[in-house]
């Protein structure tokens, strides 16, 4: 593995020290957010981490090698460059090979992250299936990736452009938990409630470490979403989203937009129609992933 990973100072000497270490996704910052925002965001989110007990490490693909832990300099050019690729799975090994740069997705994310020992992972949120999955087959990779990868993924559930009832069905089938924080309801990015139950509902890091350890102890293969509520202050109100996003999918529809090119048009959209509220709720809901991320990531470190 040292021919393809490289280590910031940081993580490097935190694997030394056996600290506790949360991977962080390269693609909000190159496709998920505009600049200024999105290199603020990775550093603010960064500094959350270790205020409480972790590392930050956060992953990308520069010069042929998988970086787990970027530098600050890094940060700013992931915020600013162009041809960035947005990297999942099927994408790791060209990349690598052709020494391009890649933004890592939830699913390369978690690829690296258990490549280079690190069980926990904070994100916005998951993808999963598309609306009209049934006629497109258009599904997320990270769904694969969280049945047979063995990281938890803390998120604020599954976007709310998506189907959520067939994407909670799809980890259903894989076997993935789809665990609460705090919550009895799986939360749906911009808003802390939908119409669909969690499998379970935990109520401390402690409880996730437990079942996380469990679950791996007993050679069950694969990840767990951890569903994190947006914060009540920096939620959305549900019928105001959904008729955003509603408008955004026709729009999407029309233009014939398809593929990967499908969220970041969405996302892009709702922020637009939204007057930029989206964006300061995506935000928040990341920082408060990382936080109760990173007491996560202190309480496996103690349950090792």
């Amino acid at each position: 593995m040292e021919k393809y990973l490289s280590y910031s100072h940081e993580v490097l000497e935190a694997k030394e020290k056996g600290l506790p270490i949360v991977a962080l996704e390269s693609t909000i910052i190159s496709h998920g957010m505009p600049y200024p925002q999105n290199v603020q965001t990775a550093r603010e989110v960064e500094q959350i981490i270790r205020d409480n007990g972790a590392v930050p490490a956060t992953i990308a693909i520069i010069d042929g090698k998988i970086k787990i832990g970027l530098t600050d300099e890094e940060l700013e050019m992931f915020g600013n460059a162009d041809n960035v690729a947005k990297t999942s799975r099927r994408d790791l090994g060209y990349l690598v090979a052709t020494k391009k740069l890649g933004a890592t997705t939830v699913a390369a994310t978690m690829i690296a992250a258990e490549l280079a020992g690190i069980e926990l992972f904070v994100t916005g949120g998951i993808g999963g299936v598309h609306r009209g999955a049934e006629e497109t087959m258009d599904i997320s990779a990270d769904l694969e990736e969280l049945s047979q990868t063995n990281v938890a993924v803390v998120c604020a559930g599954a976007k709310s452009i998506l189907d959520i009832g067939l994407t909670l069905e799809y980890l259903e089938t894989k076997g993935v938990p789809v665990v609460g924080f705090e919550t009895d309801m799986l939360p749906a990015f911009y808003t802390r409630e939908s119409e669909f139950s969690v499998s379970f509902r935990v109520d401390s890091a402690k409880e996730v470490a437990d079942m996380m350890r469990a679950k791996w102890d007993l050679g069950l293969q694969g990840g767990a979403v951890i569903a994190n509520p947006i914060p009540v202050e920096d939620a959305l109100e549900v019928s105001f989203i959904n008729g955003i996003i509603e408008k955004a999918l026709v729009e999407a529809e029309e233009k014939g937009i398809k593929g990967k090119d499908v969220t970041p048009f969405l996302l892009g959209k709702v922020k637009e129609l939204t007057e930029g509220k989206s964006l300061e709720a995506n935000i928040a809901l990341v920082k408060n992933n990382a936080k109760v991320g990173a007491a996560i990531a202190v309480a496996l470190n103690e349950n090792k």
